[in-house]
């Protein structure tokens, strides 16, 4: 089993997760982070530090259409180890609903 970033997170991207996992399994795109399936160790410490709950474990049928997006773009974006600002425009984005694809952006994060 693994955890999996959903579409809460685009336009958020809140990093309070990045700071407590253990493997460093986070990897930032330009507007929200995934997990990257192979290397998380299910270990959960992630999903309560998310402040809009966008970590959800695999096995939640929610997951099912972003488990293959967090591995795809896991291994195209940068790893992110350490805490950062969320976007500027969180707030007016952590509510939002169904934000993919149409908020999502492919373009990679700066990482570490």
């Amino acid at each position: 089993m693994t955890f999996v970033v959903t579409d809460v997170c685009i336009r958020c991207k809140y990093t309070d997760c990045v700071e407590v996992c253990p493997v460093d399994c986070f990897y930032e795109g330009e507007n929200m982070l995934v997990i990257h399936p192979d290397e998380c160790i299910d270990c959960g410490v992630c999903e309560p530090e998310c402040p809009i709950e966008a970590i959800i474990p695999d096995s939640d049928e929610r997951a099912d259409k972003f488990l293959e997006m967090n591995r795809d773009f896991s291994e195209k974006w940068p790893n992110l180890t350490r805490k950062k600002d969320p976007l500027p425009e969180a707030e007016e984005y952590k509510d939002k609903a169904d934000k993919y694809p149409s908020e999502f952006s492919e373009a990679p994060g700066e990482g570490d």
